[in-house]
């Protein structure tokens, strides 16, 4: 009983429907009416005077618009109900909608702060970092005279150049030992069976620590042409050697120009 009570509640009763369509037939006649009358008014004119006519008819209605007063769709109250009713309830979805588009917003917002607050917490920890370290770094320089600071610098290069030296010296000691020039230091029982050999060796030979000195220096004075062009004093084996064990390289365009490998 109480759900068929709240079933005709909600729907109208049949004096109410008959005074809403009553209403609607004399709107719909109306409309008609003003057709018609557009219609035949269309027809007399030519279409300037028709342009102009229709502007100055829709002036005048504005302005009879604006000086009406609104009036109440039906007098019954039962439909007026009905109808606030319906445009209450549009309205509440139209609103549901519009918070539910401002909550996404906000929960986006609110992400996008959250990062941009950590974003500067990380910029303002390594901003003190950085801080500290340049206060570190005045301390120590105020600490270090300058003419000090110059003399630890040439202490270092001279340290270097000491041991670039000692280097070099046991490289130059350890290719004499185990890789003499061609044409030095064979025993006498080797040189019977490589007299043929050594007759076509010629006496300008270089040494290996010689060929390594040469790409060296090219490197170094002349990075932008670092190849070094084989001559006669040039021992075949020996190129061959640097060339398999990837100590030296060939140009890409001409055979007889070698390189210092670049390495890492």
């Amino acid at each position: 009983m109480m759900a068929e009570g709240g079933q005709v509640a909600a729907e109208l009763s049949e004096a109410a429907q008959g005074e809403l369509m009553d209403q609607c037939e004399d709107q719909f006649a109306q409309l008609e009416k003003l057709q018609n009358e557009i219609i035949l008014f269309d027809f007399c004119e030519n279409p300037q005077d028709q342009a102009v006519n229709r502007l100055m008819a829709t002036e005048a209605e504005l302005k009879q618009w604006l000086t009406v007063e609104p009036k109440l769709l039906a007098s019954n109250s039962e439909v007026l109900l009905k109808a606030g009713k319906e445009e209450m309830l549009k309205l509440c979805s139209e609103l549901e909608m519009v918070v539910s588009c401002h909550e996404a917003k906000r929960d986006k917002l609110r992400e996008t702060k959250e990062l941009e607050q950590k974003w500067l917490e990380e910029k303002k920890q390594a901003l003190i970092a950085a801080n500290d370290h340049v206060d570190r770094l005045q301390m120590e320089k105020g600490k270090l005279p300058g003419h000090s600071v110059l003399h630890d610098t040439k202490t270092k290069i001279q340290k270097m150049k000491v041991y670039q030296e000692r280097l070099m010296e046991c490289l130059g000691d350890i290719l004499e030992k185990h890789v003499p020039c061609p044409h030095q230091n064979e025993p006498s029982t080797n040189k019977k069976k490589k007299k043929n050999i050594t007759q076509e060796l010629d006496e300008d030979l270089i040494s290996l620590n010689e060929i390594l000195e040469l790409l060296m220096n090219k490197v170094l004075n002349t990075p932008h042409d670092p190849y070094v062009t084989i001559d006669n004093t040039f021992w075949p084996p020996y190129v061959e050697m640097l060339l398999r064990y990837g100590i030296a390289v060939r140009h890409h365009e001409n055979n007889f120009k070698i390189r210092l490998e670049t390495f890492c």
